[in-house]
């Protein structure tokens, strides 16, 4: 929606202030304020502007110092910038456009021309952000296949071969029990992996789209706890539902268990042995119910990195379990698919907690 996008409006005469002010606000965008390039550089770090509209000509610091300081920032350089000035001379505009300037926009200017090289520059902004936001999709698909089910099969090949160590030399029951076992939650590793590959590749390409039906919450939760019992036991943790057995949720049934497996999969990979891991649900608006996965682990130390795609850092699990963060990214667009939404709130070193809304009824029919 265009009211997300903020153009911050710089100029020292009150005036332009007011006029650009109306015409940003009548288009739709939600403008913003400076009078000076200092209150303005101030203003760029703190709330990042989707667009700069900036006077050349201002006391203390002009515009071409302005946008020279938000160049140099790399958090603020990819800003789109447009230059006002009542100036036309051909080297004032070519030092604007040298300093990292997309455009510029002369006094007196045309609202048609204004509006026209504002939402030009914010699309080819946004193109640019898909196209970034592609390539990390790219290149995280790549480190994945690469790395991680490389260690997937030679885990199998490794714990295969301890089995038939284990026969040659007529190891005890409870050895080839143990590497059976681990040979199994590798497996398991390697299914978990592939399916939300899969999906997530369906994902990126539109191919993914939910089928909302009525579940049963408590009955898809105990489903899904069961599924992890395994992995749980190998470190002692204790998973418990609380449910209630009249909640219902109107969700994808396959997002959904996909959802609450890598939920619990990430608890059960950050909790210390002999924690404890609860899912609790309850209803906090007529059309929603809210559902809580908290543990008692080791916490999320950068929460606003946790559902990024570009974001490459491997945080190992408490049993040195390895991770790739595709589980949460996942989880994050299957429940907007099924038009939820998640929160997250984790202390390091005393565990998190997942919030997940997800809609109680069927919408259309309003049952």
């Amino acid at each position: 929606m265009k009211k997300n996008l903020t153009i911050l409006i710089v100029d020292d005469n009150p005036e332009n202030l007011g006029v650009l002010g109306s015409i940003i606000d009548e288009s739709g965008y939600t403008p913003c304020f400076s009078t000076n390039g200092v209150e303005a550089l101030r203003y760029v770090k703190e709330k990042h502007p989707s667009l700069i509209l900036l006077d050349i000509m201002m006391p203390d610091m002009n515009g071409f110092e302005v946008c020279r300081l938000i160049k140099q920032d790399p958090t603020l350089a990819d800003i789109p910038i447009i230059f006002l000035t009542a100036k036309t001379e051909k080297d004032d505009v070519i030092a604007g456009l040298e300093l990292g300037a997309v455009d510029y926009v002369t006094k007196p200017f045309s609202q048609k021309e204004l509006l026209t090289r504002i939402n030009t520059h914010l699309e080819l902004q946004a193109t640019k952000e898909k196209l970034r936001e592609s390539l990390a999709t790219k290149d995280k698909l790549f480190s994945i296949i690469g790395h991680d089910l490389s260690n997937i099969f030679f885990g199998l090949q490794g714990y295969a071969e301890l089995l038939k160590t284990d026969e040659e030399m007529q190891s005890d029951i409870e050895t080839k029990k143990r590497d059976i076992q681990k040979l199994i939650q590798v497996a398991n590793e390697g299914y978990d992996l592939l399916m939300n590959l899969l999906n997530w590749s369906k994902s990126q390409t539109g191919k993914l789209r939910a089928n909302p039906t009525t579940l049963v919450l408590k009955d898809a939760v105990y489903r899904n706890i069961e599924l992890q019992h395994d992995q749980a036991n190998s470190k002692n943790i204790t998973i418990s539902g609380v449910i209630d057995n009249n909640i219902l949720i109107f969700v994808d049934a396959n997002m959904f268990d996909t959802i609450l497996r890598n939920l619990i999969s990430n608890a059960l990979k950050f909790t210390q042995e002999y924690g404890k891991i609860q899912i609790t649900a309850e209803q906090v608006e007529d059309n929603l119910i809210e559902i809580v996965v908290s543990d008692t682990g080791i916490g999320i130390k950068d929460i606003d990195k946790l559902f990024r795609i570009d974001i490459k850092a491997r945080t190992h699990g408490t049993a040195g379990e390895k991770g790739n963060g595709l589980g949460l990214v996942l989880c994050k667009e299957l429940i907007e698919k099924c038009d939820g939404t998640i929160e997250v709130n984790s202390e390091v070193g005393k565990g998190s907690k997942f919030f997940v809304r997800l809609p109680a009824k069927d919408k259309l029919n309003g049952t």
